[in-house]
């Protein structure tokens, strides 16, 4: 539903002008996902250190010998239960960091955008952007917990298999770093995606804001394996309210709503 403008910008030249886009900040992609990171070097480092332990107290042997084994799973659920607990009470704050920083670098880049076209816009904290604020927090706090919670099902499994089948700790161990890139890998994605995501959102509503109701499409160039219906839309004119129909999914979206899109719009001040 398109939101209610509190103010209409016209160019006063009476000609539609056409501003640049909002790009997602870099700065704020890389220090989310070096606060990621982080958490996740320091729950990796825990899991590796408390299994040597284990080991070389009580090497596990085959799993016909059930009770090094048992005791070997009972602790890793404390273990799991104890990280679990750790990143939930860290995914809100982490993602309000988020979504703070985003809204204050998002308004402050469309203010210089709109001075510099000669527009004089200060923002306020209104109901709409504050929907999309916590949303967007929700959102984090969702992805934060699952980050956790796969990784430690993940290395529960081949800790278990390794049991299993004999292996020692130092194939856990390399398996373990294995694991440990795939979850660099995802949190590294989760952070640039979701700063697409929430970039766009932002600068939506602003611009339902502003009275602006045409923008243009603007593909990326960016990424290895570009979506054609993207490319081809590059340069088009769409509804702000309503999106544009992406043919390859069949509905509405807008720039950065599917994942990994680095699409962004650029918005239409029309004429006086």
């Amino acid at each position: 539903m398109a939101l209610k403008p509190k103010r209409k910008l016209c160019h006063p030249s009476g000609k539609a002008t056409v501003l640049p886009p909002i790009h997602p900040n870099v700065g704020i992609t890389v220090g989310y996902r070096q606060k990621l990171d982080k958490m996740i070097a320091e729950m990796h480092r825990s899991i590796v250190y408390w299994l040597r332990a284990q080991y070389r107290a009580t090497p596990p042997e085959l799993a016909s010998d059930a009770s090094p084994a048992s005791q070997l799973y009972a602790a890793m659920r404390t273990l799991g239960r104890r990280w679990l607990s750790r990143f939930e009470e860290g995914a809100k704050r982490l993602g309000e960091y988020f979504a703070t920083s985003i809204n204050r670098r998002s308004d402050a880049a469309l203010q210089t955008i709109l001075k510099d076209a000669g527009f004089s816009v200060k923002f306020k904290m209104t109901r709409p952007m504050n929907d999309v604020m916590q949303a967007t927090i929700g959102a984090q706090v969702g992805l934060i917990k699952s980050i956790a919670s796969e990784h430690l099902t993940e290395v529960e499994g081949l800790v278990m298999r390794s049991v299993q089948t004999g292996g020692d700790l130092s194939e856990l161990t390399t398996a373990l770093e294995e694991r440990y890139g795939i979850t660099r890998r995802r949190a590294a994605l989760i952070a640039r995606d979701q700063n697409n995501k929430a970039t766009a959102a932002m600068t939506r509503v602003r611009y339902e804001e502003l009275g602006i109701t045409q923008a243009i499409w603007m593909h990326s160039g960016g990424g290895k394996e570009p979506r054609p219906t993207h490319v081809r839309n590059s340069g088009k004119t769409y509804n702000v309210a309503e999106g544009w129909l992406d043919p390859a999914v069949d509905q509405r979206i807008w720039p950065g709503t599917l994942i990994n899109c680095r699409c962004v719009s650029r918005p239409v001040i029309p004429g006086a």
